[in-house]
């Protein structure tokens, strides 16, 4: 397999398995979408695959632990790249049946 589709197929992988952790609510971008694996044609955003680590920014349900989140996450990705995994709180979701406050 070539080094971009390994790449395509390890940021597929992570994103999906993210995902699927308890908690998460979705991944995040950053500010300016800094935070994606870019591929050919395509990004996959809020998942940096690099050959010495990966690093995932999620965003959280708001009842969710924290550090278990986190945990969970790193678990889940550790078998898929076998890197360091850094995770990232990138946001939380408000409260069910709540608005986010609004910034004056």
């Amino acid at each position: 397999m070539s080094g971009e589709a390994q790449r395509v197929e390890t940021a597929d992988a992570v994103r999906a398995a993210v995902l699927d952790v308890p908690g998460v609510a979705g991944l995040h971008e950053g500010v300016f979408g800094e935070v994606a694996t870019h591929l050919r044609g395509r990004t996959v955003p809020g998942v940096q695959v690099r050959p010495d680590r990966t690093a995932v920014h999620v965003v959280l349900e708001w009842d969710v632990d924290a550090r278990q989140a986190a945990a969970l996450v790193r678990a889940a990705v550790a078998g898929i790249t076998h890197t360091p995994v850094d995770v990232v709180i990138a946001d939380i979701t408000p409260p069910v049946g709540t608005s986010p406050p609004r910034v004056q």
